[in-house]
């Protein structure tokens, strides 16, 4: 009898879009990537059906796990159309492990999930590595992930990214705690736009005209795409630093939903805050945003961080600023923690 495969050209996997063989030199591609975040803990590498953890290695005793989920959202375009994709794994990183550490976890282990037309193996390996470089910045081990190739789902050239960080914290040692009013609020300023709010971002470069290589008005010796790709800061040390030596009350990670969103998730019931917007040089970014949109104040506050990337609740802000200048991060005391719900703010934020 003489096989199909002799006789006639069957239908390929390949010929239907989707290249086994992209996929299996991405995973080679990646390992050493992946091998230079390694930490206490983690057990085995890439390549198998799931990744292992040993909490124990890693030194905790009585831990509670913290886990978190996030992606890129719309900027994925800007790199897409501009084909700066360096970057970008690290926006990924930090939309998850920011959120971590504002519940006083320190992060363990990342997983990346990458869902593409078809898969172009430079890009992706550029994609990973900056999740990699962001992952060992923030102590937190690249233990896995997961590439699909869905012609037919998405574009030619586009793709979408998805995060998952576990981290871990003593029992008791978890964040916010005892938040009370008279407490302080300190800010730690953000890159620029971080990750959010740019639905509203390429609305607005639409309206002006501008091309994504055009100079960004803004940002001296940048095009707008360098700009606006500006990736998400990472917070990981510091808050870390400052929690275990038991000098924050709380904090928040300012993303969608900006100050007046994020904020009130920390604090317990009947209780609010008054922020002196003055208390800060708001990136030039939002002023060019504000102008040319034109945007309402109202709505810079409830869509984009507008300067400040993470708050700090705090008992002792002498302590706190004393060592986030040894750190070398920069801050400014913001506002404090009121009886009256609700976010108010003293002076409005200058854009």
């Amino acid at each position: 009898m003489t096989s199909t495969s002799e006789t006639s050209h069957g239908a390929l996997y390949a010929e239907a879009g989707v290249d086994i063989a992209a996929g299996d030199a991405l995973v080679e591609a990646i390992k050493p990537a992946a091998k230079a975040t390694s930490r206490p803990g983690v057990m085995g590498g890439l390549g198998g059906f799931g990744a292992l953890f040993d909490l124990n290695k890693a030194g905790f005793k009585d831990p509670v796990l913290v886990s978190c989920t996030d992606g890129v959202g719309t900027k994925l375009m800007l790199a897409v159309e501009s084909g700066e994709h360096d970057d970008i794994g690290i926006d990924l990183v930090a939309m998850c492990v920011n959120d971590l550490i504002v519940q006083g976890a320190q992060p363990l282990f990342f997983l990346d999930y990458m869902a593409t037309g078809h898969l172009t193996v430079d890009v992706a390996k550029r994609i990973v590595e900056g999740i990699a470089r962001a992952c060992k910045e923030s102590g937190c081990a690249l233990v896995g992930g997961e590439t699909a190739e869905m012609p037919g789902l998405y574009e030619s050239g586009h793709y979408d990214l998805a995060g998952f960080s576990v981290g871990a914290a003593e029992r008791g040692q978890l964040l916010p705690a005892d938040i009370k009013a008279g407490d302080t609020l300190i800010g730690l300023p953000s890159s620029g736009v971080h990750s959010n709010g740019f639905s509203l971002v390429r609305s607005v470069v639409k309206k002006t005209g501008l091309k994504w290589n055009d100079p960004a008005p803004f940002a001296q010796g940048k095009t707008l795409a360098q700009a606006f790709l500006e990736p998400t800061r990472l917070y990981v040390k510091t808050v870390l630093h400052l929690h275990q030596n038991n000098l924050l009350q709380g904090c928040s990670h300012i993303t969608g939903g900006g100050l007046p969103g994020n904020l009130p998730r920390v604090l317990p019931e009947g209780l609010g805050a008054t922020i002196d917007g003055s208390a800060w040089q708001c990136p030039d970014v939002f002023g060019w945003l504000a102008k040319e949109g034109p945007v309402s104040q109202e709505e810079m506050l409830k869509v984009f961080n507008c300067g400040v990337g993470m708050v700090l609740v705090t008992r002792n802000p002498d302590e706190v600023m004393t060592q986030l200048k040894t750190l070398n991060e920069p801050a400014f005391i913001m506002g404090h923690i009121t009886t009256e719900p609700g976010i108010h703010f003293s002076k409005p934020v200058s854009f």
